[in-house]
């Protein structure tokens, strides 16, 4: 089938917490994809999805949703239902990547360095023998929402005091929570491109936020963060970084795109989480990945466009 002719549903939008960004990089997408000539549908994910799939009657879906419900499996799931191929990982290694608790326990299963936690869900009684748990990771530390992106839900706490402050209400709010040990080092990420005959990791990008964190802020205002790509990295630590890199896409379950964000303290790398729907904004890390690798925008989401065609999921 000729470029022309695909019909290329690009679903984006939604209502999580990063429905903005999902529109900024869905129109980027979408006009990369206009660029190549392809046919392009722009469908802004709402709960009538699937009437608005079965009237546009799409080759195929590229999928750019932050956040549930396009980043948990939900979508890939009605996309399956309604055999429609798509870009990106499937129902498994999406809602497996979106929930940092059981993303950290498949790294510690698979030997894949990750920082020491405590994870702490809804139900949970937040009883002395369990503050003692959290206590014992040392201050200060960092409270995650389990299933958010963007660094949306991500607190730096610094006593006891203060953990036990806000706990309740931030659990209330997210459901479940993980909770690190906050380390100062080298924030890099490593984008992942994968087809059915390979699998790359490209060039490892530094990112020296000035705040205090690689926070929201500073993951979306230009000119708060500055990328140093290559990363500044022995080339030992590069080739264990890309190595790693791929044994958490893998162990995840992840297919076609991710980017595995990690920090190297010293020359200890650790793993934060996979992402399996990258931002695709002018400020996004995974492009400007490929940028430096050799593969411009337009080709970029070509690339993942055809390696959701030809995709084999488990």
């Amino acid at each position: 089938m000729s470029n022309r002719k695909l019909k290329v549903g690009v679903i984006y939008g939604g209502w999580s917490n990063e429905r903005e960004i999902s529109i900024r990089s869905g129109n980027n997408v979408i006009q990369a994809l206009k660029n190549k000539n392809y046919e392009v549908v722009p469908i802004d994910m709402n709960k009538d999805i699937a009437d608005i799939l079965r009237k546009e009657k799409i080759d195929v879906a590229y999928i750019i949703l932050h956040g549930a419900p396009g980043e948990d499996g939900s979508v890939q799931g009605l996309l399956e239902l309604m055999n429609i191929p798509y870009t990106g990982s499937g129902i498994l290694g999406s809602a497996i990547a979106l929930n940092k608790i059981v993303s950290k326990q498949l790294f510690t299963a698979n030997n894949i360095p990750t920082l020491p936690y405590v994870a702490v869900r809804k139900n949970d009684v937040i009883s002395d023998s369990l503050l003692n748990k959290i206590n014992n990771l040392g201050y200060p530390l960092i409270v995650k929402a389990y299933a958010e992106g963007s660094s949306i839900g991500v607190v730096k706490v610094d006593s006891s005091e203060e953990l036990e402050n806000m706990l309740p209400d931030f659990i209330e709010k997210y459901k479940a929570a993980v909770i690190e040990k906050f380390v100062k080092g080298k924030d890099i990420t490593i984008g992942i491109l994968e087809t059915k005959s390979e699998i790359i990791a490209l060039p490892i990008l530094e990112l020296r936020a000035k705040n205090e964190f690689y926070d929201y802020e500073a993951k979306y205002t230009k000119g708060m963060t500055e990328f140093v790509l290559p990363a500044e990295l022995p080339d030992d630590i590069t080739e264990r970084a890309k190595k790693i890199a791929i044994e958490a896409h893998k162990a995840l379950w992840c297919y076609g795109v991710s980017r595995v964000d990690m920090i190297a303290v010293d020359s200890n790398l650790y793993v934060l989480e996979v992402n399996t729907l990258p931002g695709m904004t002018t400020t996004s890390d995974l492009p400007a990945q490929a940028e430096n690798f050799g593969i411009g925008f337009d080709d970029l989401v070509e690339k993942i466009l055809l390696s959701g065609l030809e995709a084999e999921r488990l």
